[in-house]
């Protein structure tokens, strides 16, 4: 108890052996070794946005993202093949409530360093289960050139999240995020340096290998940028969850999806997406 505790302190200051695939169709509607009153999210994403589900102890995650350029370009660029964006990272479980993911993202060429933790898990006890997530992205593609006084620290933006969910049922489960950004480097023009945003999601399943997933954040942003909306679907492929989505925000990093969304879906400037996880 006492690591536990030390643990989630290191990991809040910062902010402010393996499964078998066989193993893998059995685990994927349930946290490892955890009691839940009814099976929650597939992937570890409702669809941009970070799940309440945790990576399980000793179990190492191979993540493949992708987001395409807008619908709207049409064939000029082939429906948005043309202006893929992607992240690669791997995400470790050191214990089945606390886990360390570190990726790369082609967009802003920014790599991520992440912390997610659970405190409360859904079960006989507790009507919800509450998570932690917190992140540090350094931005590589910030030239001297460009600022001439750019030191190390002006490359990182950080992110601390609340994840709240419930099981409601068999099928539906429904998950409410409190976020807070904060960016060293901005421009005061479009965005905010310091950005709290709210919102949610949920996930209704459709069998034991489909269900369709949506999400929806609000924040105290400039007009410039619109809020994240998108729609998903989560397929159970044996060894892999793959999801399919749409989504009004290119970026996949937390604080570029929450506070860079420039996509409109009533104009159709829509991306669509997936994202791929391969447990070991």
């Amino acid at each position: 108890m006492c690591n536990r505790i030390i643990i989630i302190l290191l990991i809040l200051g910062i902010s402010g052996q393996s499964s078998a695939q066989d193993n893998l169709l059995d685990s994927l509607d349930t946290d490892t070794n955890a009691t839940t009153v009814w099976p929650s999210f597939k992937g570890l994403q409702i669809v941009s946005l970070q799940s309440t589900k945790m990576v399980g102890q000793g179990d190492l995650y191979f993540v493949v993202s992708h987001r395409f350029g807008s619908l709207k370009d049409g064939i000029n660029t082939f429906f948005g093949l043309d202006n893929a964006t992607t992240k690669l990272g791997f995400i470790y479980g050191i214990k089945n409530w606390v886990s360390i993911g570190i990726s790369r993202h082609t967009l802003n060429k920014t790599y991520e360093l992440a912390f997610k933790y659970r405190l409360i898990n859904q079960n006989e006890n507790s009507l919800i289960s509450l998570v932690g997530y917190n992140t540090i992205q350094i931005s590589s593609q910030l030239d001297k050139d460009v600022y001439p006084q750019l030191s190390f620290q002006n490359r990182l933006s950080y992110t601390s999240q609340v994840l709240i969910s419930r099981s409601l049922s068999k099928a539906l489960t429904i998950e409410v995020i409190v976020s807070y950004i904060h960016k060293n480097v901005y421009d005061p023009i479009i965005e905010n340096q310091k950005q709290f945003s709210i919102g949610g999601g949920g996930r209704f399943k459709l069998s034991k290998r489909l269900s369709v997933n949506a999400e929806y954040m609000y924040s105290n942003k400039p007009s410039f940028y619109r809020n994240p909306l998108s729609l998903g679907l989560d397929i159970e492929t044996g060894g892999h969850v793959f999801q399919l989505l749409f989504t009004n925000s290119q970026g996949m990093t937390e604080s570029s999806y929450l506070t860079n969304a420039a996509g409109d879906w009533g104009n159709g400037d829509v991306y669509f997406g997936f994202n791929l996880y391969r447990v070991f």
